[in-house]
């Protein structure tokens, strides 16, 4: 395994915008905008990120970003879960994906980067998943807690309603399962 990743730093910002690209949520977790090739080393050596999670559509990542091979090639395992740009809202069945994908990362070491087009809508909708299945959150905490540290995520009705059935299902479950611990 690789060293530890230095700390600190500013965040690089999007040209012509003041909000940084990407947020640490937690220790396994980064919330982020498309990955841009130029930006993706710098991911994989000082953020430890050997997992991603994709919620746009081909077409949104095509010419911008890695290929599933060539994320491969940086020892990078990436979970593409194809969700349109309007509606926004992931598959109950992709968010339990996602979740499941970020867990097993997580329980590696790893960090896992999982973005949509922008960082505010569909990827933040998966990484409140991921924090209600870990700390039992109500949606609305979890995403009070992505709020407070990307302020600008924008979590709409139907999105929440997913996430209310997404609960729903976790606090029912009756054992913890594989990922427990």
């Amino acid at each position: 395994g690789g060293g530890g990743g230095g700390g600190g730093g500013g965040r690089a910002r999007l040209p012509g915008s003041r909000r940084p690209w990407f947020h640490r949520i937690d220790e396994a977790v980064l919330l982020g905008a498309l990955p841009l090739r130029g930006r993706i080393r710098r991911l994989v050596a000082e953020e430890n990120v050997r997992g991603v999670v994709t919620l746009t559509e081909d077409y949104e990542t095509r010419f911008l970003c890695f290929s599933p091979q060539e994320w491969e090639a940086m020892g990078v395992e990436q979970l593409r879960l194809s969700t349109v740009d309007l509606t926004g809202v992931p598959t109950l069945e992709n968010l339990q994906k996602g979740v499941e994908f970020i867990l097993r990362h997580r329980a590696r070491g790893n960090s896992v980067y999982v973005h949509c087009k922008a960082g505010r809508s569909r990827s933040a909708t998966m990484v409140a998943a991921y924090l209600i299945q870990l700390h039992r959150w109500r949606p609305q905490e979890a995403i009070e807690a992505i709020a407070k540290i990307r302020p600008h995520i924008l979590i709409r009705h139907h999105q929440v309603q997913v996430l209310e059935k997404f609960h729903r299902n976790v606090i029912t479950e009756r054992t913890d399962g594989v990922f427990a611990g």
